[in-house]
């Protein structure tokens, strides 16, 4: 990460490019990625990830990256003959994945631990842990977990016995089982086509995964009369937008399209933060067949689709 990225992350204007990862993968890799540092330190690395993938939308680069400074800590401050570990596990309660980091260092001293990620430099530019000089690396890996909707805390038993940095970050909504389904089977080989009118572009992304993972074709328009001209200009099957649109709300991209003969068959389906009965009940006087709320559960969106295909 350059000082523009961090500049970028710290003004809250970085953007993530997000898509479904393997966490599992990307863990390893990472840590892979790190051996020979360590191992040039004096240090061993231990990974201990899971064979089966582990799902999350996010995005890889910016991930990577934070489990990288995290490893990085974990070097600078472990003395050779020391142990960095990696490991990660889910917590289906939470439906996190947490992604930890422990080694055998010099540790964190209570009255540091509540600081440990803010960026921190001693009065003599040294970066010694133990007494709180931290650099911008633990700074920007919280910074990085935070943008996709997570968190990271920090844990020791005080100075000279290690540190264990975890990281938790949201799991990937689970998708259905493709092969031999229904939902699989229904736009294969027929072209169906699916408009996404959302300005939310991270919204709009998810969807537009979600729908080709489940075989759609798929086209994205970010406002109201994008949205229409869109709709005109690919005629789509099945159209999924949202209410609260620029330009043109929901309502009036739905009676557009029910009033235009080249997009009136359309099936329209609202997905809309907006989940109370006036709203749905707006939205059917609007044109609209169908109505979500978000967020949309990826699994019910495919069956749902899926269904308007059979009916169509």
């Amino acid at each position: 990460m350059d000082l523009l990225d961090v500049a970028r992350l710290t003004q809250g204007r970085l953007k993530l490019q997000r898509e479904r990862l393997d966490l599992a993968r990307l863990a390893r890799q990472s840590a892979e990625d790190h051996r020979h540092a360590l191992e040039l330190a004096g240090l061993s690395l231990h990974v201990q990830v899971p064979s089966t993938p582990v799902w999350m939308i996010g995005d890889a680069t910016r991930v990577a990256q934070a489990l990288g400074n995290v490893l990085a800590n974990a070097g600078k401050f472990t003395p050779p003959g020391g142990r960095v570990a990696v490991g990660l596990k889910t917590d289906g309660s939470s439906q996190q994945a947490v992604l930890m980091v422990r080694d055998t260092g010099i540790g964190i001293e209570p009255e540091i631990l509540p600081h440990i990620f803010e960026a921190l430099t001693q009065a003599d530019g040294s970066l010694d842990r133990s007494r709180g000089g931290l650099g911008l690396g633990l700074s920007v890996a919280s910074g990085l977990v935070a943008l996709h909707g997570g968190s990271i805390e920090a844990a020791s038993e005080g100075a000279g016995r290690g540190a264990t940095f975890a990281m938790r970050l949201p799991l990937a909504p689970e998708l259905p089982a493709l092969a031999g389904t229904e939902v699989a089977a229904g736009p294969v080989g027929q072209h169906r086509r699916v408009l996404v009118v959302e300005d939310n572009r991270d919204s709009a992304e998810t969807l537009q995964m979600v729908l080709e993972v489940g075989g759609y074709e798929v086209t994205v328009a970010y406002s109201g009369p994008e949205g229409v001209a869109a709709a005109r200009a690919v005629r789509p099957n099945i159209v999924l937008c949202d209410i609260g649109l620029p330009g043109m709300n929901g309502f009036g991209v739905a009676e557009a399209l029910r009033g235009d003969p080249e997009t009136a068959a359309a099936c329209l389906i609202a997905v809309t933060g907006y989940g109370d009965e006036e709203y749905r009940q707006r939205a059917l006087e609007a044109g609209f067949d169908a109505h979500m709320v978000k967020p949309v559960d990826p699994e019910d969106l495919l069956r749902r689709l899926a269904l308007a295909h059979s009916s169509g």
